[in-house]
């Protein structure tokens, strides 16, 4: 059975339903189909991950077909372990956040099918292996999102969602000349990643390879977004819908760390070697600019938003430690595990980061539902008023912060213990970002929560039912995660593993070649 074609394109199938239907008389079957429809999808990814055999070598559950011959482009899908938890992260949000917009009042047929459809780009992302594939579902992504944010957003939505599409459409147009270029320095042109990453068709190109590297490097890059490519992030925040801010955050900056590691480490590994330097210092100051922006924030959207910054540095550092460049003489167990560490806290970096900030964006949106304001400095005592929403808003900003026994604490401490065997300086000087989150949430934490209760909000309610339904999940996560990693790292270190050791056998031969050509 399909079941990766099944995953991806029972969310095309459930906006395809609600086509269909109309607003006004049917609104409760919309929302139901589209619920019916992700939490399908969200069955069909837990399928997959129990059906799932870690460290088996290759691809699984992987469909081929001829599409276009000419060209020699196929309908080819895949996972391993490195994008299985990246689609159970999709397929989980994307379910919550269908549960949360039913209290969408406005055009909420329009609001589901665009939903629906970003969720069916994202999947195929994580699931193409056929870089023709990849970019149409790259694509895909990027409209919903442009809508939901230009339709449902705040009042400068407008600029938001034109910001949005300008940023990543550029990144995307830079992707698209790095797939141009691999496809036809392949022999034969393919657009197949497996056989590129087999080819490497730039190996030892110079300049060409650079190119390239940067090409991609660009469109990951505004992605994820990693400094200076992240203006676009805080507005986009800011003016997004609630769920859309979730799936945002959650996933779709995902996109693009999932795409350096799916395409620049193993097709452009020297050149993701000779630029591991330049990726890491970004990283840096991702951490520390992201975490000192956050800082100053009075929005508490807007604050959440650069702590994404942050956190995601924190992933690129990992990536970067995965290839970068050893003297041969000092290569060995030591560097080839720090490099595996780094790789699997990064992914683990991604999932903890999706579940922790998705749940906060929904406890953002609850306050704002009900007061119109985000301003912390509006507030005070809440605690006393809605424990049960202080009580998860409090764990959602220990587990960002890096409290241990919390998911956000098992991905950070890998990350860094990896990335010292590599970067010790670096590493050291990216440790600021914890203390610098850690100031933030707890000032955030204090201005909101702590306190007397002022008398305007004496009467706001605490989560409702549909409320617990979206953030109870991410909370257990946060502590599931954080207690046994190995949940998401048994199916992670083995796939980090095998490419890691890939790519020190490929430096090993081209450190060979080069010696023997000196």
């Amino acid at each position: 059975m399909p079941i990766l074609s099944l995953l991806i394109f029972i969310p095309l199938i459930g906006a395809a339903v609600i086509l269909f239907l109309n607003t006004e008389r049917h609104r409760k079957a919309i929302c139901w189909t589209a619920t019916v429809a992700a939490a399908v999808a969200f069955v069909l990814s837990l399928g997959v991950w129990v059906r799932f055999v870690p460290g088996q070598p290759g691809m699984q559950f992987t469909e081929l077909a001829d599409w276009i011959d000419a060209l020699n482009i196929h309908y080819h899908l895949g996972i391993d372990g490195l994008s299985l938890p990246l689609i159970l992260l999709t397929t989980l949000l994307s379910l919550l956040s269908v549960i949360y917009s039913w209290r969408i009042t406005d055009r909420i047929k329009e609001y589901m099918i665009f939903f629906l459809l970003l969720e069916t780009g994202i999947l195929g992302v994580f699931c193409a292996l056929d870089f023709f594939l990849f970019y149409i579902f790259w694509e895909v992504s990027l409209v919903p999102m442009f809508f939901l944010i230009g339709i449902w957003g705040g009042p400068r939505r407008a600029y938001a969602a034109i910001k949005f599409f300008i940023y990543t459409l550029i990144g995307s147009l830079a992707i698209l000349l790095g797939i141009l270029a691999l496809y036809f320095a392949s022999t034969p042109h393919t657009f197949d990643m497996i056989e590129l990453a087999r080819q490497h068709p730039f190996a030892g190109g110079g300049i060409a390879a650079a190119l390239v590297f940067w090409g991609f490097f660009l469109g990951f890059a505004i992605k994820v977004p990693l400094f200076p490519f992240h203006t676009w992030l805080p507005d986009a925040h800011v003016e997004a819908p609630t769920a859309g801010s979730v799936i945002l955050a959650g996933v779709l900056l995902k996109m693009g760390c999932y795409g350096f590691i799916r395409v620049n480490l193993p097709i452009l590994p020297e050149a993701s070697r000779h630029f591991a330097l330049w990726i890491a210092v970004l990283a840096l100051i991702s951490i520390i600019y992201g975490a000192l922006c956050a800082m100053a924030q009075k929005d508490l959207k807007r604050m959440i938003a650069y702590s994404s910054v942050n956190h995601m540095g924190y992933v690129m550092l990992g990536i970067a430690a995965a290839v970068a460049f050893v003297a041969p003489e000092a290569v060995g167990q030591a560097v080839q595990h720090s490099r595996i560490v780094a790789l699997n806290g990064a992914v683990l970096q991604m999932v903890a980061h999706g579940i922790i900030t998705g749940a906060l964006f929904f406890l953002v949106g609850v306050i704002y539902e009900r007061t119109h304001l985000r301003d912390i400095d509006a507030f005070g005592g809440l605690a006393k008023q809605m424990p049960v929403y202080a009580g998860i808003m409090m764990l959602a900003c220990f587990a960002s912060l890096g409290l241990p026994g919390l998911a956000g604490f098992a991905a950070e401490f890998l990350v860094f213990l990896g990335s010292y065997g590599i970067y010790k300086l670096i590493t050291g000087l990216a440790l600021l970002g914890i203390a610098i989150t850690a100031a933030y949430f707890l000032m955030m934490i204090q201005g909101v929560f702590l306190g007397e209760l002022r008398e305007r909000w004496q009467n706001l309610r605490d989560l409702d039912a549909g409320e617990l339904v979206a953030t109870i999940p991410l909370a257990v996560l946060m502590l599931a995660i954080g207690l046994y990693p190995d949940l998401i790292l048994a199916v992670v270190d083995p796939a980090s593993t095998a490419l890691v050791t890939n790519l020190e056998q490929f430096y090993r031969l081209s450190d060979v070649i080069a010696s023997l050509g000196g």
